[in-house]
């Protein structure tokens, strides 16, 4: 693959039992996407999660690369522990993404500055986590509030869906920027959907506050946060991506649309 070679391993295991969406099917999905979801990821200090007996069984974080990586693939210096930097894992060709899911690393997180420059961030995120009984529906009425306040200040802004309940709104930094500004920026930012929509909408981190309403998570732009990388499966019942989506889609979502695809739905969006 690429001028690479690969050893893959139980490709017949199924790892969504509930579907029978087996290993070789997460491989093949993550080798037809690389195209698209590689620029999204690569020069990132990523975190795997892995789901080495499927979605059903134990899952664990693998932030430090393995020592078992091929001699070809980059680590990048990222935050670390007590014991200083670790070494992340950087996917920068379709070898390497065919690679990480042959380990079973069904979710990819992404940081929101490059291994570069670890300490500006090139991405200022929105996570918008529903807490039952809200859902995407109402995600998506914050979204779209949120993407006014932004707008309103001449700022662009992109939806993708988590994957699993909520909703992701990113805003392209192109300017020098920090993680603090960044966190500062994105609180006020849903204090002023708060005022829009104060019976649905909280920003305190308090989860007794959630219920029913959706979380605008502003700390997901801290230095040592992940979010869940576009076109990431997710660890669900069955294999959803988080998603990329217009705002007409977001707005239709708001009026009670359905929006989570599968796999399979994602490669034909892409196609």
């Amino acid at each position: 693959m690429g001028g690479r070679t690969l050893s893959l391993s139980n490709l017949d295991k199924v790892l969504y039992p509930r579907v029978g969406y087996t290993k070789s099917q997460v491989i093949n999905y993550y080798a037809r996407i690389a195209d698209v979801m590689l620029p999204h990821i690569s020069h990132r200090c990523l975190t795997l999660r892995r789901w080495p007996d499927g979605v059903e069984a134990e899952s664990f974080f693998e932030k430090r690369c393995p020592g078992h990586r091929p001699e070809w693939l980059p680590v990048g210096l990222g935050p670390g522990d007590r014991r200083g930097g670790i070494e992340y894992c950087r996917i920068e060709e379709q070898a390497a993404l065919v690679w990480t899911a042959n380990l079973a690393a069904l979710e990819l997180h992404s940081p929101m500055a490059r291994c570069e420059n670890i300490e500006s961030p090139t991405i200022l995120v929105f996570d918008l986590d529903p807490g039952e009984p809200a859902g995407i529906a109402e995600c998506c009425r914050v979204g779209l509030v949120v993407r006014d306040v932004l707008a309103s200040v001449d700022l662009q802004s992109f939806a993708k869906t988590s994957g699993s309940k909520g909703l992701q709104i990113y805003v392209p930094l192109n300017v020098p920027s920090t993680h603090q500004h960044a966190s500062r920026f994105a609180l006020a930012v849903g204090q002023m959907a708060a005022k829009e929509l104060p019976k649905l909408v909280v920003v305190e981190m308090t989860k007794a506050l959630r219920k029913g309403k959706v979380f605008v998570d502003w700390s997901q732009n801290s230095r040592h946060k992940t979010t869940i990388a576009p076109y990431s499966l997710r660890a669900r019942p069955a294999p959803t991506v988080s998603t990329p989506i217009s705002w007409e889609e977001v707005e239709r979502g708001a009026d009670g649309a359905a929006l989570s695809f599968l796999a399979d739905e994602v490669l034909d969006r892409v196609d």
